[in-house]
């Protein structure tokens, strides 16, 4: 199984169990995350996310099996990863996060997002 093969199975997994979690106990995920439960009209929002984790998911586990990947793929995630690490960033030094709520999605961004930088690397570097 090849390195970039690896990288989006294991994004997308955590994607598609997001996704799932933020679909089917969105209440649930929200208090298990340390977090105080939003209001009803809040689900809609969260059902809205969902849709958008479970689309990536399922867009990973599809591109995992292809030859070639299209690097704005790549690229929508990682951006995606960093967006998720500057807003864990500011609202943990804002105060309205304490770290042990953000500190493993912060890290799970950093991860991603250096796992598919460097996968981009090895894909330009394959094809030079």
């Amino acid at each position: 199984m090849t390195y970039l093969r690896i990288v989006l199975l294991l994004i997308a997994v955590s994607q598609l169990a997001l996704g799932l979690l933020t679909l089917l106990a969105p209440g649930y995920f929200i208090q298990a995350m340390g977090l105080n439960a939003v209001p009803a009209y809040g689900f809609y929002l969260i059902g809205m996310l969902a849709a958008r984790f479970l689309a990536f998911g399922v867009v990973l586990v599809v591109l995992a099996r292809r030859q070639q990947v299209d690097p704005l793929w790549l690229q929508a995630m990682g951006g995606i990863q960093l967006v998720d690490l500057g807003v864990g960033l500011y609202y943990t030094a804002t105060g309205v996060l304490p770290l042990s709520v953000s500190a493993f999605p912060m890290f799970n961004a950093v991860l991603f997002s250096g796992l598919l930088l460097r996968a981009m690397r090895r894909q330009q570097l394959a094809t030079v």
